[in-house]
């Protein structure tokens, strides 16, 4: 869910001046939580609050009448989800300052700076702040306290154990440490309408050519065969890193990720590039795709304008307003390239996503975190599905459930791949070199203003790049 950066957001004057010597390490920002004092109540100030007695209902020991201050990313999922969670956190807790925002990083930035940050943090979006970032400046609270606390429904269950195996890694930056709960269980893949393949007699191609072959027929009746973000180009990878860990092996994709010498040049990424680059070059990119964004393009999908679009599952949450009801909304794994393929075509993309954190120096860290409880439990993972058509990390929390035909696709793709899942860890590890390097020369790639070659040299010199720079940290798979 999207990323652009926010860099002609940043405020003025003092705060200007602040966020720049921020950048320039001239502040030492976490020093400031130790003039933080305590108090007992729900403070005003930059007061951390008293922490409260842990009882069997209130493991984390939260202090009782202090508030607290959640900020949610007001995306494909929307907010009412956190919203109801936060109902029960009130009748037990104090109230909460709730804010609902697109502009996560443009309004938290600052404050994360300053030290007075909320004390929990949907940090998602076009604008979300580098959570690498964060965890170096050890402006975030480590969640093991969360992970060890009884879980909501089942005090002899840690939420550790209730969690979709999976959720606990994505949370982790290269040591046993957790930085951040990743709340919804996300399926990446290519989605269509199953209706209009139907009344066409069309079936979902498995391999390229039949690709190629499929999109070629609907050109022919005035419809594209895929459309895209084009704003935001960091959409293609969707389909795209699990095409080539097909293509090439889960190994290939892993190199990619650390970072290592002349990953992108393997023969898996060329091959990958020089399928994608064949949707331009032969007319099957809806034209204008280049200029929507990821609203604009799913628009256009929905009216069939265009068969494919690579997305993730929130899809069909953001989609809902221009869906039509017959329209069958369903997730495909990305096409094979061929028999060659290391792996299988049922392998998909899936992870937890919808990244939580608690700021260290939020006021009231107890409360940012037993909110996060509360939305563990069975009752508020049901509400996501049924809110918005996603699964959440909780696992087993959708058994019995009527699924919607997007979330029931993505739940049987996720069922057929097996252990064939992947999970890339560029776009969390590496943030601006995944956006904005990488997706700069996919836009370019995908409106074919650039050949393969040259878009993977692009890339590679810009993994090279970070690999070097000492001031980025860096992560390896295990």
């Amino acid at each position: 869910m999207g990323s652009t950066s926010a860099h002609n957001n940043e405020g003025l004057g003092r705060r200007d001046l602040i966020k720049r010597s921020a950048a320039l390490g001239l502040i030492a920002v976490p020093t400031m939580s130790f003039l933080s004092a305590c108090a007992s109540g729900d403070s005003g100030g930059d007061e951390k609050v008293d922490k409260g007695k842990k009882t069997e209902k209130n493991p984390l020991g939260v202090n009782e009448k202090a508030g607290m201050e959640a900020v949610i990313f007001d995306g494909g999922f929307g907010t009412k989800y956190v919203e109801d969670a936060v109902k029960d956190y009130e009748a037990s807790y104090g109230k909460v300052k709730f804010k609902a925002t697109q502009d996560i990083q443009p309004l938290l930035q600052p404050r994360m700076v300053g030290g007075n940050p909320p004390d929990l943090v949907d940090n998602s979006g076009a604008k979300q702040m580098d959570a690498a970032t964060l965890i170096a400046k050890d402006q975030l609270a480590e969640l093991t306290p969360l992970l060890d606390a009884a879980s909501f429904d089942d005090p002899s269950k840690k939420v550790r154990d209730i969690l979709v195996p999976g959720t606990i890694e994505m949370g982790q930056y290269g040591d046993e440490k957790v930085w951040r709960l990743n709340y919804a269980f996300t399926t990446f893949g290519v989605w269509y309408s199953k209706k209009l393949l139907a009344d066409n007699e069309w079936e979902y191609p498995k391999t390229w050519d039949e690709m190629l072959a499929l999109c070629k027929k609907a050109k022919a009746k005035g419809i594209a065969g895929w459309t895209y973000a084009g704003k935001h180009p960091y959409y293609i990878p969707f389909t795209l890193y699990p095409f080539i860990a097909k293509i090439g092996g889960w190994d290939v994709m892993k190199a990619i990720d650390n970072l290592e010498p002349n990953a992108w040049k393997h023969d898996a990424v060329k091959k990958a590039f020089e399928a994608y680059y064949e949707l331009a070059a032969k007319g099957y990119i809806l034209k204008g795709t280049p200029g929507l964004d990821h609203i604009q393009s799913q628009t256009q999908w929905t009216k069939g304008k265009a068969l494919f679009i690579p997305n993730g599952s929130w899809v069909e949450n953001e989609a809902a307003p221009t869906t039509p009801k017959d329209f069958g909304m369903t997730m495909a794994p990305p096409s094979s390239l061929d028999s060659s393929d290391k792996m299988p075509f049922e392998t998909i993309w899936a992870q937890a996503g919808e990244p939580f954190i608690v700021p260290k120096q939020g006021k009231n860290t107890e409360g940012g975190m037993e909110l996060l409880r509360i939305m563990l439990s069975k009752k508020h993972a049901q509400n996501f599905a049924t809110l918005v058509k996603s699964l959440t990390c909780v696992a087993g929390a959708t058994e019995g459930m009527d699924l919607p035909p997007g979330l029931a696709s993505s739940s049987d793709a996720l069922d057929a791949a097996g252990e064939n899942v992947v999970n890339p860890r560029l776009p969390d590890w590496y943030q601006t070199l995944h956006k904005e390097s990488v997706g700069g020369a996919l836009a370019e790639l995908m409106a074919g203003r650039m050949k393969p070659d040259e878009a993977i040299k692009k890339i590679q010199d810009a993994a090279d790049k970070t690999a070097k720079d000492d001031a980025v940290k860096k992560y390896k798979h295990a």
